[in-house]
């Protein structure tokens, strides 16, 4: 039988009593990755603007009782310098965002702002510190050039956009790459690296034109939902599978694994969980009564990539992480956990903490390195 690993002992207990800032705590990913990191013993602290949505998971989840809370703008530099001086972080998340594509096309410059110039403030800080030992800057797939191949893109494609948010995730790579090259490399400072995660759906996400929320909101109103692209295939992949790769790469960073300073990782699903939209609104409908949904094609010149999906080898090979839940799995636990809201069960730090033990106990049957806290040589 398995020893059975307590929250404390995984990621090399890299988290226990260290000081983690988490920027865009409040939002959906955010505050996954928070609460994550309250369980894990780190002393936790996040920086955002404002809550981003009503409802919002940092309430549901009552979050501000259980870390600092710290109100700032990414896109100003002097706000976001006060912070880690305040703070003193340790370990950086960075995952503070304008998240959502057609938005951008309504206020690119707020986007690029955000997206370029706030991933700037923090790599610039962090730069600064000689505290920081290590920083997880998060992006997103869409900072690929995107042509509609078949097969997955791999860390070393071509960056690119053809939408303001694309554009600006891409610029931020790039941005990154120039800061690593010109002052991380060969020096002792931090150590850094990026990740890119595809389409992540979980509960506690409000945000307006994703698919799901909009599904949940509607479906709890008794209302139809309207999809835009149907046919749109993307990886769908639970929350948690994504921030077990940066908390596991965050835990590697502090342990001065050279293999992974610098570099870029995608984290994805497997080919099994990459669904068309209507596959997965079809699939989340079950387990709603009477959910419906209607066709309604995106009006004007916003464009929407067809296909997009991760090649995640370099994952794998570099830090032996894989992703765990089937299709069925995410749908089943983001079902269940908008029910418990919305029902009023039980306590929702609880069942969320409940969702992550869950995912923790598989990891543990797959004996993954970031659950048994070792990484092979």
């Amino acid at each position: 039988m398995a020893k059975v690993v307590k929250f404390t002992d995984a990621f090399l207990k890299n988290y226990l009593g260290k000081r983690v800032l988490v920027t865009g705590h409040t939002g959906f990913k955010g505050s996954w990755l928070s609460l994550w990191l309250v369980e894990l013993e780190a002393k936790v602290a996040g920086f955002s603007k404002y809550i981003p949505s009503k409802p919002s998971a940092f309430e549901a989840l009552e979050l501000k009782d259980r870390m600092q809370d710290f109100r700032g703008d990414i896109c100003n530099l002097k706000e976001v310098r006060n912070i880690f001086q305040e703070f003193k972080p340790q370990i950086v998340f960075h995952l503070a965002a304008q998240p959502i594509v057609r938005e951008s096309f309504d206020d690119p410059k707020l986007t690029f702002d955000t997206n370029l110039g706030g991933t700037i403030n923090v790599l610039e800080c962090v730069r600064e510190s000689s505290i920081v030992e290590s920083a997880v800057i998060i992006t997103s797939d869409k900072c690929y050039e995107n042509v509609n191949w078949e097969w997955g893109y791999r860390e070393n494609d071509r960056l690119g956009g053809k939408d303001p948010y694309s554009a600006s995730k891409a610029c931020a790579e790039i941005a990154f790459r120039a800061y690593f090259e010109s002052y991380f490399k060969q020096s002792r400072m931090a150590r850094i690296a990026t990740t890119r995660a595809g389409n992540v759906i979980g509960g506690g996400d409000w945000a307006k034109d994703r698919i799901v929320p909009d599904c949940i909101r509607a479906w709890e109103e008794g209302k139809r939902v309207t999809i835009r692209k149907p046919e749109a295939t993307r990886p769908w992949q639970h929350v948690l599978e994504p921030l077990s790769g940066y908390l596991w790469l965050g835990a590697l960073l502090g342990k001065k694994f050279d293999d992974i300073n610098g570099e870029a990782f995608n984290f994805g699903p497997d080919n099994e969980v990459v669904k068309s939209v209507g596959e997965l609104v079809d699939e989340l409908k079950r387990h709603y009564d009477n959910a419906k949904w209607i066709h309604k094609p995106l009006a004007g010149d916003q464009k929407e990539a067809t296909l997009l999906k991760l090649n995640c080898d370099k994952a794998f090979s570099r830090l032996e992480w894989s992703s765990l839940l089937s299709f069925d799995d995410t749908i089943e636990l983001t079902a269940q956990w908008y029910k418990h809201y919305y029902n009023r069960k039980r306590d929702l730090y609880d069942f969320t903490l409940e969702q992550i033990k869950q995912y923790h106990k598989k990891a543990q049957e797959r004996h993954l390195p970031w659950v048994m806290g070792v990484k092979h040589a």
